[in-house]
């Protein structure tokens, strides 16, 4: 599934439309598709009325499924293929490759954004204040570390701030400072550059290879695409962005009522991810897609834990590295729980499987190479809300302390979240942060408790 990447909703703060000069943008967005050829149905309209935040786009009169809500045209999307400095990006291609693979958009976005005779200008006027993305890489550290210990999300900031900072000093900087007739590093400066990271994040979508190229090529680099990128998400969507060689054009895959907003998917997201990449969550219970990490090493440490003899203790150590050279387990994994079932369930039925094992049986398995000769029935790698509760007693104790040691790593309880979203007046009165964080771990919680149920 392609990951439609996106902007994080603001809820619009100040002045009206027309006193912020949000009208004028969109007038002139809206004129510029005119003229670029991108073509939006008479039946929508884009509006910040009636929106679940900021703008979006909605029905003006009642819709069928496989309806087409606008055409984008391919040279209208912004990417590094059809930026001003192409033939620049295209030249120097061996040197701004990346872990991220997103440097040639970046260098493309830091031109165009600031460049004054941008092609893109009408379509950035749009969203003109940058300061405003609230991703959890802009808040202070403290404020992060507080509000969303245990969630994932603070591994996945530290390693996108270590790669920004990797990225903007040892390939951006070198390829502005041959380029200075371009670039200016006291403009393009390596605040700028991480806000157009998350920008990217946020707004830019990755079409999806062909199912056959899927195993054998690298993913396709991120673009940005005009009108797509208004649409808020759900995970419940009505609308699916479909791609052909000559466009790309929305198509609605539900009845739409006249007035009803129309809403894409970014593919199936957890809150965690849709904070961290977004900066935002779905209220609960609404993200379908929600999930929660139990982390690798958690398993192992629960295991040890159960272990009460020093010999124990040592077959636990050897029963993971075994785990470990089967690929099965990593010191830096997560086995991911979801609200039916275990999305990674061939990884932590073998886990579950191995560190149960008594000193005989393990090494036999290990004589095997891991493959045993007798077939065991298909279910023992199934791990859903069904099948969980029929599990050995010795993987199921070793589930259920997994899941309690994870519960543990919060700095609060499911109950006092609870009361928290449950009382409307002391949830009004969080910020909007605290209330995003608070929607994260609540999720995430429900899951690991549904768990600790199906697991006793």
């Amino acid at each position: 599934m392609a990951t439609a990447a996106k902007r994080p909703k603001q809820v619009a703060v100040g002045g009206s439309p027309a006193e912020d000069g949000s009208a004028d943008a969109l007038s002139g967005f809206l004129d510029w598709c005119e003229t670029v050829g991108l073509e939006l149905s008479p039946k929508v309209y884009v509006s910040k009325e009636g929106t679940v935040s900021d703008y979006g786009l909605l029905a003006r009169e009642d819709l069928q499924i496989g309806e087409v809500l606008f055409t984008i045209p391919r040279a209208v999307l912004l990417s590094q293929h059809t930026t001003s400095i192409r033939s620049l990006l295209e030249k120097d291609q061996a040197s701004l490759e990346s872990q991220s693979g997103w440097v040639p958009l970046l260098l493309a976005l830091l031109h165009e954004y600031t460049a004054s005779n941008s092609h893109w200008r009408p379509y950035f006027s749009l969203w003109p204040d940058f300061s405003s993305m609230d991703h959890p890489m802009f808040w202070p550290e403290e404020e992060r570390m507080r509000l969303l210990q245990g969630t994932g999300i603070l591994e996945a900031v530290d390693k996108d701030l270590a790669n920004i900072q990797l990225e903007y000093t040892s390939i951006i900087l070198p390829f502005m400072e041959s380029h200075l007739d371009l670039f200016d590093p006291k403009l393009h400066t390596p605040e700028l550059y991480q806000r157009l990271v998350a920008f990217v994040m946020a707004y830019s979508f990755q079409e999806p290879l062909d199912e056959e190229d899927e195993d054998e090529k690298e993913p396709n680099p991120p673009m940005m695409v005009p009108m797509a990128d208004i649409l808020n998400h759900v995970a419940n969507h009505n609308a699916n962005l479909e791609y052909s060689l000559e466009c790309l054009k929305m198509v609605t895959t539900q009845p739409i009522g006249k007035g009803q907003e129309i809403f894409n998917t970014y593919g199936q997201m957890a809150n965690w991810q849709l904070l961290h990449m977004y900066g935002f969550a779905e209220p609960y219970p609404g993200n379908t897609d929600d999930t929660a990490d139990i982390q690798m090493v958690t398993v192992r440490r629960a295991a040890l834990q159960g272990a009460s003899t020093e010999a124990e203790r040592q077959l636990v150590s050897e029963q993971w590295d075994f785990l470990c050279q089967l690929e099965m387990v990593g010191e830096e994994g997560a086995f991911v729980i979801g609200w039916e079932e275990v999305l990674t369930e061939e990884e932590l039925s073998m886990t579950l499987k191995v560190l149960c094992m008594a000193a005989e049986e393990f090494k036999e398995f290990k004589e095997h190479e891991g493959w045993e000769e007798d077939t065991e029935d298909e279910e023992s790698f199934t791990l859903s809300n069904e099948t969980i509760p029929r599990l050995k007693a010795s993987w199921k104790k070793l589930l259920h302390d997994s899941a309690l040691l994870t519960l543990q790593s919060y700095s609060s309880d499911l109950k006092a979240e609870q009361d928290l979203l449950n009382d409307k007046v002391a949830y009004g009165k969080l910020s909007r942060r605290e209330q995003q964080a608070l929607q994260v771990r609540y999720g995430q919680k429900r899951i690991l408790h549904q768990l600790l149920e199906l697991a006793s």
